[in-house]
């Protein structure tokens, strides 16, 4: 997924690391030169919602847009983490 909007230098990648291994979740998050965020996550989509509900829900983040693509599963991920 690659998030737009306000996004970085708001605490996007700590939140979202903090929630997306509270929920189970595995996978990275990164912040790109273009302001962007992109983030890679595996688990079921009603957990990804949860997510991205729960970065949408804080008062300095503001998802304008997301743009998502499936991937296949890297089954060698344990947990999720912020990316260099």
């Amino acid at each position: 997924m690659i998030f737009y909007g306000k996004v970085q230098g708001v605490g996007f990648r700590y939140r979202s690391t903090m929630l997306a291994n509270e929920l189970g979740l595995t996978g990275w998050v990164k912040n790109l030169a273009d302001g962007t965020v992109e983030m890679q996550v595996q688990g079921s989509t009603r957990v990804i919602d949860k997510l991205v509900e729960g970065l949408s829900d804080n008062q300095f983040i503001k998802i304008d847009r997301i743009d998502d693509q499936k991937i296949g599963i890297n089954n060698s991920e344990r947990k999720f983490e912020m990316a260099n």
